[in-house]
């Protein structure tokens, strides 16, 4: 039995778990964190992402956690109304698109995988090293362990890519922009409402979603690559209340709720461009690969659809590791591709560079509901993502693999 570890326990490395499971192969899973990482913001789990979680049996149980949002209202720096929209139109989404808090996820993502996947917790690996036997894998707590392969699957900073592939600079690119999101209370008293306050260069959010009784901070501003340690949460929050200094609307008192987040986060808007995912043994998936960042609204459906297809090629290779990755590495390059080219235009809208470019966006979504053709515009803004979602049809690997 071909023996896999996968480094990660998020999105992509649990579905990748659960289908190797199904396939016959022995699994486990080592995670930094020292238990199940459910915190994280809302995601979209579109198109061919849907077809992977209705084949795990999890379709009904996704859609129970929507989160249910209904609307997005833009407010100016006193709080005034400047704008409205609806929530699907907001987040890019039509027909049986699901948005789902990322934790929700990678819950029903776990309980899912069973007790046939082995956990390993608050460790990681230090060193990959290939042998006539396989992987000798080196880990910061627990004893070495040789597996057939090796699976990368922890995301933009990835440590199995920086071990196998050489530094990251070689691969992740910034798109000039960040992201913030932490949990405040909701003293806005939001339920399934998105505020967002625009400014140039700047926008800042608050939503809360069903079932919520807390609310998410968001914070979007473009800049050139800054300095600062990914591991020093302290110093991100003071960089963070440095750039958003001055703010008006509810920013202050985000900001002030930020000191007692237990789950700030703060990082480049980035993608991973690979020429190729695997080495040897070792292969890649998910944002470890090729991260199409926050910006595409994509990231977790290309997780999902990257390891649904990465078990499948190895079902079919019969445990043939190169065979796999150059199959996987096929079908998915054309899909990844055209998920990674949404970023950069969803960018110019998320944040915009100046005021008259604020009160023009403003004015149109004023306008909208009286314009003629409205409904055609609609679909302008929503169709690159219909595509991009729907640009593979996954196959049944399950009966290949029989």
């Amino acid at each position: 039995m071909t023996n896999i570890l996968i480094s990660g326990g998020s999105v992509a490395g649990l579905t990748l778990a659960y289908w190797l499971r199904e396939h016959g192969f022995a699994v486990t899973v080592v995670e930094r964190a020292p238990s199940l990482r459910d915190g994280g913001y809302k995601i979209d789990v579109r198109g061919a992402a849907l077809d992977v979680v209705s084949r795990m049996g999890l379709l009904d149980e996704v859609r129970r956690h929507s989160t249910d949002m209904r609307v997005a209202r833009f407010v100016d720096a006193r709080g005034r109304q400047i704008g409205t929209m609806s929530a699907q139109l907001f987040g890019g989404r039509e027909g049986d698109d699901v948005e789902i808090m990322r934790g929700d996820l990678t819950r029903l993502l776990h309980a899912a995988a069973g007790d046939g996947v082995e956990y390993v917790f608050d460790d990681s690996i230090t060193a990959l090293r290939e042998t006539p036997e396989g992987v000798h894998v080196t880990f910061a707590n627990g004893a070495p362990r040789t597996f057939d392969v090796v699976v990368g699957a922890d995301g933009l900073h990835s440590n199995v890519r920086a071990l196998a592939f050489g530094e990251e600079s070689r691969f992740v690119h910034d798109l000039g922009h960040y992201i913030s999101i932490f949990t405040v209370p909701n003293h806005l008293g939001l339920d399934r409402t998105e505020m967002m306050h625009p400014a140039p260069g700047r926008s800042t959010g608050m939503y809360s979603t069903a079932r919520a009784d807390d609310a998410k901070a968001m914070f979007l501003f473009s800049s050139p690559p800054l300095e600062y340690d990914r591991r020093d949460p302290a110093q991100q929050k003071k960089l963070l209340a440095g750039l958003f200094s001055g703010q008006g609307w509810e920013v202050p008192r985000l900001l002030d709720a930020m000191e007692d987040a237990p789950d700030f986060y703060l990082d480049s808007i980035s993608q991973v461009r690979m020429d190729h995912w695997s080495s040897g043994r070792v292969t890649l998936v998910g944002d470890a690969a090729y991260s199409a960042s926050p910006a595409s609204g994509q990231g977790t459906s290309l997780a999902l659809v990257g390891a649904y297809v990465l078990a499948g090629c190895l079902a079919e290779a019969a445990g043939d590791h190169a065979a796999a990755f150059t199959a996987y590495e096929r079908e998915l390059r054309h899909f990844v591709e055209e998920n990674q080219k949404l970023a950069e235009g969803n960018l110019r809208g998320m944040v915009l560079k100046s005021a008259a470019q604020i009160r023009f966006q403003m004015l149109m979504l004023r306008l909208m509901p009286h314009l003629p053709g409205r409904n055609r515009m609609i679909e302008r803004v929503t169709e690159p993502i219909r595509k991009a979602a729907t640009a593979i049809t996954i196959r049944d690997y399950r009966a290949q693999a029989a």
